[in-house]
């Protein structure tokens, strides 16, 4: 990985503008779906509505030519981050009235080649690669490309191995080191701390290059480094996070800069009754958090994050911009922004809509944003 390449991306704040228009250029949860779906079989009934804004000028070409169709190739994991993700994007397509196709690997990177195959060979006109592994999927990628079909990443490490595809991620440098500094301010310098990630996943390799600096420029004593990647993360890290705090008693601070992690991190805390020394931070947010962060004495004092949603409709606007002719770059990142414990209590929130009305930058509705595309927000 070139981190000074990727730290260079993530300080950027990249704004293009598309017909008036100001573009701004946030990990893992399963969806128990089939692996194939269509706009009438993706709509759940606890997924989350949302408005559009008015369209002022007609759809270029190749909206304006007929059908177009999309796949959306996804390697999901456990949680609510995916669903809320693939929500945001179903919407948009929806919106926009384009054909789509979803495929869910669900953890499997041989299921996701599997399904990129097929997607190549159904005659879309762009696909959509939402994580994956880096060695399994850009040969494929690079294959669509070579036929002729656009592609738009998220969250792959792609630039070195497929620098023609148009590459999306949240700022995870900034999501990382927005709420590090919260928890250097609140535990000090020169403590014992855990830490739980895993090696591999792109924007976790990111997270985990900030971690490295603050520990460093903190003094931190990093006690334990557990962590693994399933199916079911939050569980099986609890139990990690539980054996390693029952080995380190010093540790005052955990971070676990996936919110899976960090529910499993929480859960831990909790199991050995250490709420009141020792404090989570981790990184995402959704009501699951939300809920998780303001219970009475919940150890999790912060996180930083973007709306799934609304990032999963982002990332879908960058399909129909590319397809249009209308990018200038081949890397495009997502803000965050840091969510406190405090916030929330303070502001009675209890879900993501009490927060995006507190914090309406989590919409992005200048993101990735033109006159010709009704811009769906939560």
């Amino acid at each position: 990985m070139n981190n000074e390449r990727e730290r260079k991306l993530a300080d950027n704040k990249l704004k293009i503008t598309f017909t008036g228009f100001a573009v701004l250029a946030l990990v893992l949860a399963g969806c128990t779906q089939e692996a194939t779906e269509d706009a009438s079989s993706t709509a759940a009934a606890e997924t989350e509505a949302a408005t559009t804004t008015e369209v002022t000028s007609d759809a270029p070409a190749p909206f304006s030519d007929g059908t177009v169709k999309i796949a959306l190739v996804e390697n999901s994991g456990a949680g609510d981050y995916f669903q809320q993700f693939r929500n945001g994007a179903v919407q948009q397509f929806e919106a926009m009235g384009v054909e789509f196709e979803i495929y869910d690997a669900q953890a499997d990177n041989a299921k996701q080649a599997t399904d990129m195959e097929t997607a190549i060979g159904s005659g879309v006109d762009a696909i959509i690669v939402r994580h994956g592994n880096s060695d399994t999927m850009c040969p494929l990628i690079n294959d669509a490309l070579d036929k002729g079909i656009p592609v738009v990443i998220y969250d792959i490490e792609v630039s070195d191995c497929a620098p023609r595809a148009i590459e999306t991620s949240q700022s995870d440098f900034d999501l990382a080191k927005t709420v590090l500094t919260q928890m250097a301010a609140d535990v000090g310098a020169g403590v014992q701390v855990g830490y739980v990630n895993v090696f591999g996943i792109a924007p976790l390799d990111r997270r985990h290059v900030i971690w490295e600096e603050f520990k460093v420029e903190n003094n931190w004593e990093e006690s334990f480094f557990v962590g693994k990647f399933t199916n079911s993360v939050a569980t099986d890290n609890a139990q990690l996070v539980d054996a390693a705090l029952k080995a380190n008693n010093g540790v005052t601070a955990i971070f676990a800069p996936y919110d899976e992690f960090t529910k499993g991190t929480v859960s831990a805390i909790d199991q050995n009754e250490m709420a009141g020394t020792v404090s989570a931070y981790g990184i995402d947010i959704s009501n699951a958090d939300i809920e998780i962060m303001t219970n009475e004495n919940s150890p999790w004092k912060a996180t930083a994050g973007t709306d799934p949603n609304a990032i999963g409709a982002a990332v879908v606007r960058t399909v129909f911009l590319h397809l249009a002719g209308e990018l200038s770059e081949n890397e495009y990142q997502f803000p965050g922004v840091l969510i406190t414990q405090d916030f929330l209590l303070e502001n009675s929130i209890a879900n993501m809509d009490d927060l995006r009305s507190k914090l309406p930058a989590l919409s992005l509705t200048e993101v990735m944003a033109a006159d010709w595309i009704p811009v769906v927000t939560f």
